[in-house]
């Protein structure tokens, strides 16, 4: 082994242990976060109904394979791309010790983030359990309703789109491709030196989203959202119409089997990967809104963008059957909420010379 190749391999190791030094505060929040959710489940009687187990194999095959393979293939496409001299100083960056610590320390925190899908899925699994049931579901669809001139915003959007092929592009969109946005997003953030000047901000309002959103909003005002409308409250009636016709989709990745799956984990006390029924408020919109936000700081363009998607989510939760229209309208501004507080709070966190998402970037941190 050559002395540079030494050398360069102490430099990794030495900027991997100062990433896992910076992220500390995650991995602390991650335990406790997972503490929190065992004690709520003895404290229901639930004690082994845990889920974190479910999330490990998808997490291996997701954050530890596939994307850090479409990552460094990027990476490679990029050097490959370069001609001359461009080239090699394309290849120096992208194998430089900094993007290879940051990689590395990012795959590692990517393991704090699985702790936490699996302590969210764990409460939200038991959350029914302190009421008996869904108590708001009624009370929230005639709220709803109040603020969309006395009608079911479903029945507005079916008016306009109430097409098979309409149905099966804001599924595929809503079940698919934002889960392949939002957490591409996040192991963009975690593992790329060129977001290091948010990356600190950025994971504490993901955390935010899933724990007061997801859980905490979740369990104060329960309800089941509209597909289980007829379930909790006896009403077949109101929503019937719109279930006939999201039944009608057939395909792996539709609403109406997702739905009846997570009905069937209710109905059985059983535990399923991303299991758990909760409408009120949307961590979807929730989620695109947060990352909405950052590209905002980025440039009105990319803002404009990110919020235009917030729009058609929250849109598409309400013509799937998943939400009410205010469990969007709430997410929004918690989430708006919580940005301006962490900006506020935490706006100077991981600025340092490796790079700043919220600027454009040096030629030092391109990778």
């Amino acid at each position: 082994m050559s002395e540079q190749t030494t050398f360069h391999r102490k430099r990794v190791v030495s900027a991997i242990g100062k990433r896992l030094q910076q992220d500390a505060w995650f991995y602390y929040a991650a335990i406790a976060y997972t503490v929190v959710a065992l004690v709520y489940l003895a404290l229901v009687g639930t004690p082994g109904a845990t889920s974190h187990a479910l999330y490990i194999w998808p997490a291996i095959k997701g954050f530890a394979v596939l994307m850090p393979l479409v990552a460094l293939g990027f990476d490679a496409v990029l050097v490959i791309a370069r001609f001359d001299s461009k080239r090699m100083l394309a290849f120096r960056r992208t194998f430089s010790s900094e993007r290879l610590a940051a990689l590395a320390a990012g795959i590692l925190l990517m393991a704090g983030v699985t702790l936490v899908q699996g302590s969210f899925t764990s409460i939200k699994n038991a959350l029914p359990l302190i009421y008996g049931g869904f108590p708001h579901d009624r009370l929230q669809a005639d709220i709803d309703a109040m603020l969309h001139f006395g009608v079911d915003p479903w029945r507005l959007y079916y008016a306009v789109a109430g097409s098979p092929l309409v149905r099966s592009v804001i599924e595929f969109n809503y079940n698919v491709v934002w889960f392949i946005l939002n957490f591409g997003a996040l192991f963009y953030v975690a593992t790329s030196p060129r977001a290091d000047g948010v990356r600190t901000r950025y994971l504490a309002m993901f955390l935010f989203v899933w724990i007061v959103c997801g859980n905490l909003l979740a369990g104060l005002f329960l309800s089941a959202g509209p597909a289980y409308y007829g379930d909790v409250t006896g009403d077949y009636t109101r929503f019937g119409a719109q279930l006939a016709f999201l039944a009608e989709s057939h395909w792996q990745h539709s609403a109406a089997a997702y739905q009846e799956y997570l009905w069937s984990l209710y109905a059985s006390n059983g535990a399923g990967f991303g299991g758990g029924i909760s409408a009120f408020p949307s961590v979807h919109v929730g989620l695109v809104a947060m990352n909405a936000f950052f590209l905002a700081e980025r440039s009105r363009i990319w803002g404009s963008i990110g919020f235009a998607y917030v729009v058609l989510i929250a849109i598409s939760s309400v013509y799937l059957a998943w939400h009410y229209a205010i469990d969007g309208y709430v997410s929004l501004l918690v989430v708006a909420l919580g940005h301006v507080m962490m900006r506020r709070f935490l706006g100077s966190a991981n600025r340092h010379p490796v790079g700043d998402f919220a600027t454009k970037p040096s030629v030092s941190a391109l990778h």
